[in-house]
């Protein structure tokens, strides 16, 4: 929502009010003020200065012949450095976004040029009261159809602020205009040329300070207002790092120039239709509180994010008979000119590879990307009409497809997608370690231009996905049954996702010997996205609760047959182990295994793999550590599934369960994946031929580090509370806490009954056990200690005294009877401090 709140003070501030006022003092019979003589000549007191709002001149003494005058969505007067704004009546009481975006701005903040600082959507009106053009902040929260009772209530209880008060200066005698002095308004901190709500660079710079204010630039055009205005002003304190690496002492402040380009758009008169925001389609969406006079609950009406695409009038007919049309006005995104050449098409296939899910909702050549006219004064960059792909040198691995929307609507009005230079590193090394073993091209520190081209095309097309209004769909990947993404015909139909907003990379359970070509290993706009694009865009001319009830019975007839339309949402709610981010297929142990085969592969080629002339082994550093996260990946995925649970959304006149608990069997099959993959040394991973080039060495190493969080995890108080919930709601459908603990004990204690534990992997690993178990027995929080769960727990340990004290009996292993005898004392003292 945009909505700013003023204080009384900040009000007086920007009303320019006087700080004080010269009052008359009223005489008083017998006091002499001034004059001792208290005669006729008295000194009389002073008027009070005229209201500034009620001086208003003819326009033609105002604006006189030595003004440059821009002539737009309202023009603008410019004579050196003063300022007058011209707003026809027409422009009175629409609603305007101001958009605030970075032109220059100083290094290490982590902002850039072309990113946004701030937006606020703002209204000129004209008071019946007095000579003056008030700008209020909107605040789109609460609403309600003019024809209703409670309409007036709802106007008053959510009122716009007024921000600002101006006088007016002249009015144009033909048209009808106001211009206002917006001079002091310019200079003045904290208003909307100078509002600077982005984080990164609000913490590094000291807004109070900012002066020396100079309008650079003024460009108009029908619908917007372009204003460049440079800034001075002093860098906040920040801290010096010492040669050790720790914060010693402040620096001081220091000078800084912040150049910012503020966007006035018009926002359409009639807003966009909204569409409901239905949580069994991923879109970005705001909402308002809606009231109306028969309700018994107020509505929060939730809308989507979109474009406006509509077909054009003589293209009505074909549009009904269902034939494709072209809309009235496409999507056109260009590519930023400071992007390197070779990149430009690769983006622009990645923008023009939705054009086929837009041809699913009934529109050809609906979204283009296109090469920016370098040479076309008439465009400019910062030009709020126009959407890029704005390319940043920035060190960080990322990129990003925010969007610029009509809060009233949810319409999309422009994008500026952020593509940070050093995202190529971050693709280098997702593709190096998920691809390598089946891409003979991914097997070397720097790839060619064609197959980085592609790997940008792939996060092209996913951050226009956003700018589309469409969230992560973290779910999609987990339709894709395993065995299928080893299947060359299945993937050149489906591809390994069926949505590119997943974040499911590359296909990683492919095996070399699948013989699965480059193109395939890569993921596209799938049939969720089509399906998606199909939801949101599909035009109606339906009333909102018409278009509500339409599109969810489409939700119903289209997604009862088809799993891979199903969303999962993994970022709003977590808890379904579908919905992870980096994982593949519906099977993540049976899946993960194949993923830590290639990466076995990985490490026993990666000396050779790596290898640069006249290099120090930094690339193999680089990517060792890429393999030590991905094989960390692996393990988080398959501990979501222990006391999981799943959600799956549909129609109350669906049958079918909303909630369901991870099956036994599959929660068994997590627990085998833990033994085999990790609880049984991974040595693999501890490569010296690898170890001895990069790393220092450390205690404890990453494996026996990895093993310790995955006991931890599996024991964990909540894990544990988690599955003892799961049997009270589901009953037999859910996992036995007692059957899960035993399990456990199974794979951790499985060498007790020879009395020797001769690796110190397990013998670490065993002691994380015990440790966990104490965690539990001494907590002295009820809802941890008076429940069943409690009680297990106590068992398990009682259990393991006795077979520990066996297990001594048969120890021959000299190391291994002080291991035993060590937990032993452990348990016995837990015990102890218990009673």
């Amino acid at each position: 929502m945009y909505k700013r709140i003023l204080t009384i003070s900040s009000f007086l501030l920007a009303t320019q009010l006087p700080a004080f006022s010269q009052v008359p003092i009223p005489s008083i019979p017998g006091l002499s003020i001034g004059n001792t003589d208290n005669t006729d000549t008295a000194r009389k007191p002073a008027p009070p200065p005229p209201d500034a709002r009620n001086q208003i001149k003819p326009y033609s003494e105002l604006i006189t012949a030595g003004y440059t005058t821009s002539r737009g969505m309202f023009t603008i007067h410019q004579k050196k450095d003063s300022f007058y704004f011209e707003l026809p009546a027409s422009l009175l009481n629409r609603d305007i976004m101001v958009i605030n975006r970075l032109v220059k701005g100083p290094g290490g903040t982590g902002v850039y040029s072309g990113e946004e600082l701030g937006q606020q959507t703002i209204r000129f009106t004209r008071s019946a009261i007095d000579s003056a053009i008030r700008l209020s902040y909107v605040s789109v929260m609460g609403s309600a159809d003019s024809s209703q009772q409670i309409a007036k209530a709802v106007r008053n209880s959510y009122s716009d602020p007024v921000a600002f008060v101006f006088p007016i200066k002249a009015i144009h005698p033909d048209s009808g205009s106001f211009v206002i002095d917006a001079t002091q308004y310019i200079r003045t901190t904290g208003n909307l040329f100078n509002d600077i709500a982005h984080q990164a660079l609000s913490g590094a710079i000291d807004l109070r300070s900012l002066k020396d204010i100079l309008v650079e630039s003024v460009r108009t055009f029908p619908i917007n207002v372009e204003m460049v205005t440079s800034k001075n002003g002093l860098t906040k304190p920040s801290p010096v790092m010492s040669s050790g690496g720790s914060s010693s002492s402040m620096a001081n402040p220091q000078p800084t120039t912040v150049v910012v380009n503020t966007s006035f758009i018009l926002l359409p008169e009639k807003p966009m239709q909204q569409r409901y925001m239905d949580p069994r389609v991923g879109y970005f969406a705001d909402y308002e509180l809606r009231f109306a006079d028969q309700q018994q609950k107020m509505e929060q009406r939730k809308f989507i994010h979109r474009w406006r695409l509509e077909p054009r009038p003589e293209d009505m007919k074909k549009w009904k008979k269902g034939e494709l049309v072209e809309p009235q006005q496409p999507i056109v995104i260009y590519i930023d000119p400071a992007t390197p050449k070779q990149w430009r098409k690769h983006l622009i296939a990645g923008i023009n590879d939705w054009q086929q899910a837009f041809e699913q909702a009934g529109f050809k050549n609906a979204i283009i990307g296109k090469e920016w006219p370098e040479n076309d004064p008439a465009m400019q960059l910062d030009d709020a009409r126009f959407s890029v792909i704005r390319y940043l040198p920035s060190e960080q691995m990322n990129a990003y497809g925010p969007n610029i929307h009509d809060p009233r609507s949810g319409e999309i009005i422009q994008t500026q997608i952020g593509w940070y230079h050093n995202v190529m590193n971050l693709l280098r090394n997702w593709y190096f370690i998920q691809a390598a073993p089946n891409d003979p091209q991914a097997r070397k520190p720097i790839f060619d231009d064609a197959l980085m081209g592609n790997l940008i095309r792939f996060v092209s097309s996913h951050e226009v996905g956003h700018t589309l209004g469409l969230r992560h769909n973290f779910g999609s990947s987990s339709c894709t049954p395993v065995d299928s993404l080893r299947s060359r015909s299945y993937l050149a139909r489906h591809r390994h996702t069926a949505s590119i907003m997943d974040y499911a990379r590359f296909n990683y359970v492919a095996q070399p010997e699948d013989n699965i070509p480059q193109h395939l290993l890569f993921p596209g706009i799938g049939d969720y996205d089509r399906w998606a694009i199909e939801w949101g865009y599909k035009h109606t001319t339906a009333s909102f609760e018409e278009d509500k009830k339409a599109m969810g019975q489409l939700i119903v007839s289209r997604t009862a047959g088809n799993p891979r339309l199903w969303f999962g949402d993994g970022e709003s709610k977590r808890f379904d182990p579908r919905c992870q981010t980096e994982d593949l297929g519906d099977n993540p142990m049976k899946a993960n295994s194949y993923g830590i085969k290639n990466l076995q592969r990985i490490m026993a080629n990666l000396p050779e793999w790596t290898e640069e002339p006249g290099g120090t082994y930094t690339t193999m550093e680089e990517l060792y550590k890429e393999v030590q996260g991905q094989f960390t990946r692996y393990i988080t995925h398959v501990s979501r599934f222990i006391g999981g649970a799943r959600q799956t959304l549909h129609s109350e006149q669906q049958t079918g369960d909303i909630f369901e608990p991870v099956s036994q069997a599959l929660q068994e099959e997590a627990l085998r994946f833990f033994d085999e993959q990790l609880f049984t040394t991974p040595s693999w991973l501890l490569n010296p031929k690898v170890t001895s080039k990069v790393g220092i060495p450390a205690y404890p190493d990453f494996v026996e580090d990895l093993q310790a969080k995955a006991i931890n995890s599996l024991m964990d108080i909540v894990t544990i509370n988690k599955l003892l919930v799961n049997q009270q709601l589901y009953g037999s459908k859910a996992y036995p806490l007692a059957e899960y603990i035993s399990a456990l004990h199974g794979l951790i204690w499985k060498e007790l009954p020879t009395g020797n534990i001769t690796s110190v992997y397990r013998r670490n690993l065993q002691k994380n056990y015990i440790g966990n178990l104490q965690q539990v027995l001494l907590d002295n929080q009820p809802e941890n200690t008076e429940n069943d769960a409690y009680s297990l727990m106590r068992q398990e340990m009682v259990l393991l005294q006795e077979e520990l004290t066996a297990a001594l009996g048969k120890s021959t292993d000299k190391m291994s009877r002080y291991h035993l005898s060590d937990l032993i004392a452990r348990i016995k003292k837990t015990l102890d401090e218990k009673k």
